[in-house]
C-alpha cells in the first residue's frame, strides 16, 4: 500500500510517508520530512526542512511548515520542526523551524491553529491549544496546554502563556500570561479568572470545588489587593494546596526571574519589571 499522492504534488523520494497519508494537489514535500499515519496534506501545502508530523493531523490548503526561520541569526543550521498528533492546521498557517542546530520548534497534540496564524522559530505549543485567525507568535514563545488565544494579535518574543489562560482578541501581549487567567487590552492586562475555561475543563468538580475556590482567592490576592508580587506569592503559599495553585505559583516565580516578567492587572504590581 502506498500513500495517496495527487499526481501534481511534488514529493521528494527520500521523504517518509506512512501508507495511509493523503497528499493534495500541488503540495511540495522535502527530502527530510516524515509524516505519520492518517495525516492529510491539503493542496498547495509546503513541508520543508527536518520536519516530523505525527498521526491524524489535518494540514489545510497553503500552510507552510518547517520553512526557514525569519531570523537574521539563521545560518542554515540543521534545526527541526516537530508536530504531534491530532492537530488541525488551517489555511495558510506558517510554522518556521528553529534557528540553531539541535533546536526545535514544537507543536504538541490536539491543537487548533486557525487560518493565517504564524508560529515563529523556537516556539513551543503544548496540547489542546486554540490559536485564532491572524495571531502572530514571535520567536521563543511558549503556550501551555489548553490555553486559548483570540484573533488578530501579536505575542512578543520569549513570552510564556500559561495553562488554561484566555487571551482576548486584538490584545498586545508583551509579558507572561499567568495560568488560568483571562487577559485583554493593549497593553494586555489580567482582567479576571478564566472561569468559563475552568468550568469547561472540569475544574469546578475537582476536590468538591476546592480548586476553583482556591484559584478565586489567588486571583483576588494577586490582582485585587495592594500587595506586591513578592508579598502576594507569600500569601498564595498559605492557601489550601492543590496542583493548580502550585502550578500558578511556580509559573509566577519563574516569570519574575525571566525575560518578560508576569503581566499585571488593574492595579500593577510593583516589581523590578515595572
Amino acid at each position: 500500500m502506498k500513500a495517496a499522492i495527487h499526481p501534481t504534488a511534488i514529493v521528494h523520494p527520500d521523504a517518509e510517508l506512512h501508507p495511509t497519508v493523503t497528499v493534495g494537489p500541488y503540495a511540495v514535500i522535502g527530502p527530510a520530512v516524515s509524516i505519520g499515519a492518517e495525516t492529510q496534506i491539503g493542496p498547495h501545502v509546503i513541508l520543508d526542512g527536518y520536519t516530523t508530523l505525527g498521526e491524524r493531523n489535518q494540514i489545510f490548503a497553503g500552510a507552510a511548515i518547517g520553512t526557514e526561520p525569519q531570523d537574521r541569526k539563521y545560518q542554515g543550521a540543521l534545526s527541526q520542526t516537530i508536530i504531534g498528533n491530532d492537530n488541525k492546521i488551517r489555511e495558510y498557517v506558517t510554522i518556521n523551524r528553529a534557528t540553531h542546530e539541535g533546536e526545535v520548534t514544537q507543536v504538541g497534540d490536539g491543537n487548533l491553529l486557525m487560518a493565517y496564524s504564524h508560529v515563529a522559530h523556537n516556539c513551543l505549543i503544548e496540547d489542546g491549544v486554540v490559536i485564532a485567525n491572524g495571531v502572530a507568535l514571535a520567536g521563543h514563545v511558549t503556550i501551555e496546554s489548553r490555553a486559548t488565544i483570540g484573533g488578530v494579535l501579536g505575542v512578543h518574543q520569549f513570552v510564556k502563556i500559561g495553562r488554561l489562560a484566555m487571551v482576548g482578541g486584538m490584545s498586545r501581549i508583551d509579558r507572561d500570561v499567568p495560568p488560568f487567567m483571562l487577559v485583554e487590552g493593549s497593553p494586555g492586562r489580567v482582567r479576571t479568572l478564566n472561569r468559563v475555561g475552568l468550568k469547561r475543563a472540569g475544574y469546578d468538580e475537582l476536590d468538591n470545588g476546592l480548586t476553583t475556590q482556591t484559584l478565586n482567592k489567588a486571583f483576588r490576592i494577586l490582582y485585587r489587593s495592594e500587595a506586591t508580587l513578592e508579598q502576594a506569592l507569600e500569601e498564595l503559599m498559605l492557601l489550601p494546596s492543590c496542583e493548580a495553585l502550585q502550578h500558578l505559583i511556580r509559573f509566577l516565580q519563574q516569570s519574575k526571574e525571566g525575560r518578560r516578567g508576569p503581566m499585571t492587572g488593574r492595579k500593577p504590581h510593583r516589581s523590578s519589571h515595572d
